[in-house]
């Protein structure tokens, strides 16, 4: 399996690094306010890129990129994902890994072969209304529990990040969600904006004053609390 997107610098992706952004088709979830609906829902249409031609490229930008985010749909549902991980860091690249958290085996081998400096992964919701905000019904969220755990006690970098969608989120949910991550060390709450790309529409972002409600009651639980694509 193939990436099948390349950006070549994004200064913005991985903070406070100059990085290049592989992306990844095919994703378990249908979260109705996910931005890349032709990865998730069509990926056998998406155009691979072959691994020679992505390895030539970060080999050429060694001293001038440090990092690479590794995103998608979700990575880690690529076979062959932690041997092209280990290619990209023996060229000497700071490695951010973007996760739903779907496949905590992949994310933990990941970390024990020391492939990955900073994982972000996503928090769609609440325990209670995940399967919803997923897009998956009957949901098993066990996976996705295992993930946040280890994640917190890994000792790699790391952020958890949640899409807030006025339909889907409000402040009794996000209690919740402070109460499953309290202690995290860093969390974002993102701006939902609708395009063209969405996999459904319709939905609405949640005004900034309501986040920063939102932001007072987590920052009681967790050590950072920001708004993410808020002026």
């Amino acid at each position: 399996m193939d990436f099948v997107g390349l950006e070549k610098l994004s200064l913005v992706d991985y903070d406070q690094h100059l990085s290049a952004v592989l992306f990844m088709a095919g994703c378990p979830f249908r979260c109705p306010f996910c931005h890349n609906s032709d990865l998730v829902i069509h990926p056998e249409n998406a155009k691979a890129i072959p691994w020679e031609e992505i390895y030539a490229f970060l080999k050429k930008r060694v001293g001038v990129l440090d990092g690479v985010v590794i995103t998608g749909g979700e990575p880690t549902l690529m076979p062959d994902l932690l041997e092209k991980m280990k290619a990209i860091k023996d060229l000497g690249y700071q490695i951010k890994l973007d996760t739903n958290g779907s496949h905590p085996n992949i994310v933990k081998e990941a970390v024990s072969l020391g492939l990955v400096d900073y994982i972000a992964m996503d928090i769609k919701n609440s325990k209670e209304k995940y399967p919803l905000t997923a897009g998956v019904p009957n949901l098993d969220i066990k996976p996705i529990e295992e993930s946040v755990e280890f994640i917190m006690n890994s000792g790699i970098d790391y952020e958890f990040r949640t899409t807030i969608i006025d339909e889907h989120h409000d402040l009794a949910s996000i209690k919740d969600i402070a109460n499953w991550i309290k202690g995290a060390k860093k969390y974002f709450l993102q701006r939902y904006i609708d395009n063209e790309h969405c996999i459904d529409h319709g939905l609405h972002m949640v005004e900034k004053e309501k986040a920063l409600t939102f932001v007072k009651t987590l920052e009681s639980q967790i050590d950072y609390v920001s708004l993410r694509g808020y002026e």
